[in-house]
């Protein structure tokens, strides 16, 4: 149980790391600089990661004894900036 909640920590940490550097970084670059390719590397690697952090977290959802408001807000915190990390600190 404990090497899938580390597993799943640093997934939620990588996908929130993916997420910011896709805003803040890749989607400048294309839209400012007309450089597309980071986005499509860096949103690739994001789409996985989202993908795995969701269905980790409903893997964990039992063996953690998350309620549905605590599942229903740790995959809300996918969708925000910074709230994978959120996750990792209160529910991890």
């Amino acid at each position: 149980m404990e090497k899938k909640k580390k597993i799943f920590k640093w997934v939620s940490i990588l996908e929130g790391l993916s997420f910011l550097l896709l805003l803040f970084i890749a989607m400048p670059l294309k839209y400012v600089l007309d450089k597309p390719a980071m986005v499509e590397n860096i949103g690739m690697a994001h789409g996985l990661l989202f993908i795995a952090y969701v269905l980790g977290a409903i893997y964990l959802f039992k063996p953690m004894n998350w309620n549905f408001k605590e599942l229903s807000i740790i995959l809300a915190c996918s969708l925000v900036p910074f709230g994978p990390f959120y996750v990792e600190r209160k529910y991890l």
